[in-house]
């Protein structure tokens, strides 16, 4: 299965909706395989009181709230069914991160996607969770602040809702994780994404690794959510066998907003797609065997036994005789021992391969 590389617009339409169809422009220009968007209604997402990050801060009014700061970026119902349409006529797939329940249902019910991509701070809202085992949908689920056991909960929360829990009592979660029914559902329907929710991320802090043991420990397809600079972790993440990208994408990364900065630019994100399809390429199957642009070579690289002195018909072959060059068509060095003390079948001028 090709590498699912999602172009991730989030917020980085400021609101505009030009700015929003530059984007979609960008994300098929460069080749990716989706482009994604953020769906909430700000209101349920945050109270009046939270706070902004630390890069929020930095890169937005710092007397604002991070509740204004979102209502700018909130898209309206029809600017999605307009986005949705726009995907549909330049042949890219639509996705979006809901942020809360009526966000999700509209992808599901009114939109009609049939991949939800969970954000990483949804991970422990179990009724977000239980909304989207019961969708229908694949699940592609991100684990950013996340560690192991709270990955099983969700996990669990997503089995129940799969194998038609309503309900939950103690334990449930853990039983529907643990039921065969369950871990099937689980495989055929859910990835996780190993990702560091930092913006943007510093390279000692990406522990690519964790992908590793993210797939060991659920037996599940994974991939990577990218908020490094550049393309280089990413691509890295391709060779240790993610199957899914996610890099966020902006048109231009001086415009206002909080997540420009930690963005690549569209001609970046093209280079992102070329590379991850090169390394894709290179991984092959595994089976290690001579491929056909080799196989031509062969004779040119590997050496055969040759003779280094005349030999007349009968005279043994003796170290002194028998050497080791190129071209690779004769007889294997592999048989030198074979050959030492036996006699020449005929003569050999110097020089030349040895045969029978």
């Amino acid at each position: 299965m090709a590498v699912f590389i999602i172009a991730e617009a989030g917020v980085n339409h400021n609101g505009d909706m030009a700015l929003a169809r530059g984007l979609i422009d960008a994300a098929c220009a460069a080749n990716a395989d989706a482009v994604k968007f953020q769906t909430f209604t700000a209101e349920e997402v945050t109270i009046e009181s939270a706070p902004k990050a630390n890069y929020q801060m930095e890169l937005t009014r710092p007397d604002e709230s991070q509740l204004d700061m979102i209502r700018t970026f909130q898209l309206s119902r029809e600017a999605h069914f307009e986005l949705t349409a726009y995907c549909a006529e330049k042949g890219i797939r639509f996705m979006s991160s809901p942020f809360d329940i009526d966000s999700l249902h509209f992808l599901t019910d009114r939109l009609h996607l049939d991949i939800l991509k969970i954000p990483s701070g949804e991970l422990v809202n179990g009724p977000m969770l239980m909304a989207a085992g019961t969708s229908g949908c694949d699940i592609i689920l991100s684990t950013g602040m996340a560690d192991m056991a709270e990955i099983e909960t969700a996990l669990g929360v997503l089995a129940y809702a799969m194998t038609g829990g309503d309900e939950p009592a103690p334990g449930a979660f853990k039983a529907a994780f643990d039921s065969a029914e369950g871990q099937d559902l689980l495989r055929r329907k859910v990835s996780l994404l190993h990702c560091t929710t930092a913006y943007p991320t510093p390279y000692a802090d990406v522990n690519l690794r964790a992908m590793h043991a993210i797939k060991d420990a659920f037996g599940l397809r994974v991939g990577y959510s990218d908020h490094t600079p550049g393309i280089v972790v990413s691509t890295a993440a391709v060779a240790m066998g993610a199957q899914i990208i996610e890099k966020h994408f902006t048109l231009d990364r001086s415009l206002p907003g909080p997540d420009h900065k930690a963005s690549l630019e569209p001609d970046e994100l093209a280079d992102l797609v070329t590379q991850v399809r090169q390394v894709e390429a290179a991984l092959g199957n595994g089976e290690k065997r001579p491929c056909p642009a080799e196989i031509e070579n062969t004779d040119i690289a590997r050496k055969s036994l040759v003779t280094t002195q005349p030999i007349k018909a009968g005279e043994p072959f003796t170290a002194d005789n028998l050497g080791i060059k190129r071209p690779g068509s004769g007889i294997s060095p592999m048989k030198y021992w074979d050959w030492l003390g036996k006699p020449a079948p005929r003569d050999f001028d110097a020089g030349v391969l040895v045969s029978e």
